[in-house]
């Protein structure tokens, strides 16, 4: 399945306002789901958190969530620029491998529609692309970090 369907899916899901889709596709399998259970890592893990959590502390996590997001953008929000987003939740590599080197560091000029990082989701490597030409001016994610959907991961200036 490549990256324009899952795009597709993705949009699908949004504007119908259903809370989850899954399609399998021969022997690719894709599973798209809204709501805040994917952010804490594999669901397992944000299902078993998210129900002793809810009761007594459920405004820690909420309050711990915005206080990270806005401190990576503080501190790395201090360059203005276009924030190209993830379209996808899936691992976010600054390389083609770990050997390679990476697509693009902070200061280097990209093109629009040059690649700029891969996002692994499902076992597939999906290559993204900028959405703008530019100039690097930071990237907000680590290499081989979790990435969620419509997350920041470059400021293009």
């Amino acid at each position: 399945m490549d990256l324009r369907k899952l795009k597709k899916l993705i949009e699908l899901v949004q504007e119908s306002g259903i809370a989850e889709l899954e399609i399998t596709e021969g022997e690719e399998k894709v599973r798209i789901s809204r709501g805040g259970a994917v952010s804490g890592g594999p669901p397992s893990a944000g299902a078993s958190a998210a129900p002793p959590a809810a009761p007594g502390a459920e405004p820690a996590p909420s309050a711990a969530a915005p206080p990270s997001a806005s401190g990576d953008e503080g501190s790395r929000g201090g360059p203005e620029g276009h924030v190209l987003k993830a379209p996808m939740v899936g691992t976010f590599y600054r390389a083609a491998s770990p050997e390679a080197k990476p697509f693009v560091e902070v200061g280097q000029t990209v093109k629009e529609g040059q690649v700029v990082c891969i996002i692994e989701a499902m076992k597939l490597m999906n290559e993204i692309e900028a959405d703008r030409s530019g100039t690097i001016k930071a990237i907000l994610v680590e290499n081989g970090q979790p990435v969620e959907y419509g997350q920041p991961l470059f400021i293009i200036g």
